[in-house]
Formats: structure tokens, sequence, C-alpha cells
């Protein structure tokens, strides 16, 4: 049996880039402790989420991949015998930055890095002053425990990111997050809606794609953001084999088998009855009638 155990780090974050750091590095210490052979962390977890404002300021939090970050989580990945997955601000260039997570395998090799290909702008999230959409395509991760695919946040609202790095191999797809409510939104059924969507939709990529979803987001409040924790594993039918709180920081490991792959994919057969002759429509962005 191919089982693989994943933790999940679910923290609040400071301005303090070396408190958060630590407190991840910590963190992700008690996961391995614990039996994590994966270890995932949220989203841009080095910092507050600056992006809830445009601030030039905030360009002095990017670094280069690799760089000292990586530097330390891969010694740290090969302490422990783990991969790591980190999100960090990419400075690529004076001027050019991107929204990127590197994997670190468990021997502490730097395994490269995935760039977020979906750069959203809306208000508290204006990443698009910040970020530079991904050049790399979507990417697969071949670590000692199996192969993982990696996206962003925003990522994961898009069916086609899922099924194509699912395509290119993945056998569980994360997803580091950075989402939350607006704490002046006075009608709290929008907040159950908004959270509800969210996890839904990756739900769904586990059942369209037969893979293992591991979404691991944030909480605390920052400035006018809530995070909404609720960070979550699902299975290939859509199941949730754990669910985090919306409050509270959580370190949980949860263990997959990869060997029920076959069995999901051969009980529904999505894949084999792709008509992958009829999608050249999906490329145009509207089609005319």
């Amino acid at each position: 049996m191919r089982n693989v155990k994943v933790g999940l780090v679910q923290m609040s974050c400071t301005a303090d880039v070396d408190h958060n750091l630590a407190k991840a590095i910590a963190k992700t210490r008690e996961a391995a402790a614990q039996g994590a052979q994966i270890v995932c962390l949220q989203e841009l977890f080095k910092s507050l989420y600056f992006c809830d404002v445009e601030d030039h300021a905030n360009f002095s939090l990017g670094e280069s991949i690799p760089g000292p970050t990586t530097d330390t989580l891969s010694d740290l990945a090969k302490e422990l015998g783990i991969v790591i997955i980190a999100s960090l601000f990419e400075k690529r260039a004076p001027g050019l930055y991107h929204n990127t997570t590197a994997v670190l395998d468990a021997d502490g090799t730097y395994l490269g890095k995935y760039r977020k290909m979906h750069i959203p702008d809306d208000p508290g999230y204006y990443e698009k002053f910040y970020f530079t959409p991904g050049d790399l395509g979507y990417k697969v991760f071949n670590t000692k425990f199996g192969k993982l695919g990696v996206l962003i946040c925003w990522d994961q609202w898009y069916p086609e990111a899922a099924r194509i790095t699912s395509l290119m191999g993945a056998e569980i797809l994360f997803y580091p997050t950075a989402i939350g409510w607006d704490t002046n939104e006075q009608d709290p059924s929008i907040n159950v809606e908004q959270y509800n969507a969210w996890q839904t939709i990756q739900r769904s990529h586990s059942v369209a794609n037969g893979v293992y979803v591991v979404s691991v987001n944030r909480v605390g409040r920052e400035a006018d953001q809530q995070f909404w924790g609720g960070s979550f594993v699902s299975n290939p039918f859509g199941s949730l084999l754990y669910l985090a709180s919306h409050d509270q920081e959580e370190i949980k490991v949860v263990e997959l088998d990869l060997d029920k792959t076959e069995y999901y994919r051969t009980t529904w057969p999505y894949l084999r009855d792709r008509r992958i002759d009829s999608y050249q429509p999906i490329t145009k962005r509207l089609i005319d009638e």
C-alpha cells in the first residue's frame, strides 16, 4: 500500500516576518513529530496578507527563490526527512514579482517552484498590483512520497488548472491559500455562501479528477479581513477526511492511500469518457454563437 501522511499547518500571522517563519518551522516540526511526511504551509505564510492594499513598500517583502528561506526550509526538510510545500513572495528581478510556491524534497533537494497562474484583483485582494501571472505553466513535483501538484489560492476556482495538473500525473493537489470574510459584511448568510462555494469547488476537483485535494488556509483578523481557516482534505469522491475550524490555529496529519486512485478512477471513469476532440472551444475567451 502507498500510504502517505500529509500535514496541514493552519496559522495566524503578524507583521514580523522572522516570527512567522520561526512559527511555521516550529509547527512543521510538530507535524513531522506526528508522522507527517509532506507538510503544506499556507499562502504567503511569512507575512501578513499585504495584498489588501496597494503599497509600494510591500515590495520589500519579496525574495529570491531559491534563496535564504528555501535554504532554511531545505535544511529542515532534510533534517526531518519530509517534503515541505512553501508559499513565498518571489522577487524575480527589479520590478518583476510572483506569487510562488517552492517544493523541497525529503532529502533537502529544491525540486522547483510553481508560479501562481490566476491573479485576482478584487477589493481586499489587489494581487495584480504585486504579482506577474505565472509563466512556468502547471507543475507536478515527483517527491519521495508521491507526485504532487501545487496550485495557489485563486487557482482553486478554475477546473482547467486542476484538470491539467491532474493529467500531468499529480496524485494530490495542494492549494496554499489566504482567503477570508470582509468584516464589514453585515449579512452572515453571504459569509456562509462564500465559504461553502470555496470548499465545494475544490471538492469538485477531487471528484472530477480522481485525486485527493489538500487546501491550507490561514486564520486570524488582518485589517478588514477575517481569514476563515477551514483547511480541509477531501478524497477522490469529494468526501471530507478532515475539516479545520474557522478561528483556531491547527496542525493536522491525515493519512492518504494513493493506491485507491485506481479504484476511484475505474468506479467513476471520467478520464476514460473525456471527449478531448470536442474541447477546443474552451481555449477561447468567449464562444460566439
